[in-house]
């Protein structure tokens, strides 16, 4: 690659694979720049964005997302969860309780990412 073609980000480089590569670790990753996760590359996995796109906002800090049938390239809805890390054990009832009604508020009228929450055979 010459030095100027090095410099040349997003669709203009000749090297421009539709804006997907893949992790090391074998996650898909996508062209997302300006995305609050994106780090130097501007890239974002995959199922980070897909699942954001279904809530209709970023994720918030504590949540991740998982896939169902541990594939790291399988991206499809059905097989993605969304997930939120509990309170550690030894927790006061009194904690628990309001670490509770945080999630339920939380997550009121938030679509359900479970196995075939979206009705797909």
């Amino acid at each position: 690659m010459c030095f100027r073609c090095r410099n040349v980000a997003g669709a203009s480089n000749g090297r421009w694979k539709g804006g997907r590569t893949r992790h090391k670790a074998g996650y898909v990753m996508a062209w997302a720049p300006g995305h609050p996760r994106a780090g130097k590359g501007q890239y974002v996995f995959e199922h980070i964005l897909m699942m954001e796109q279904v809530l209709g906002r970023y994720l918030l800090p504590g949540e991740s997302v998982h896939h169902r049938n541990g594939v790291k390239d399988d991206n499809r809805l059905e097989n993605l969860e969304l997930w939120t890390r509990p309170q550690p054990t030894g927790i006061r009832v009194s904690d628990a309780i309001a670490w509770a009604r945080e999630i339920l508020e939380r997550y009121a009228g938030q679509v359900d990412t479970s196995n075939n929450a979206h009705g797909l055979p």
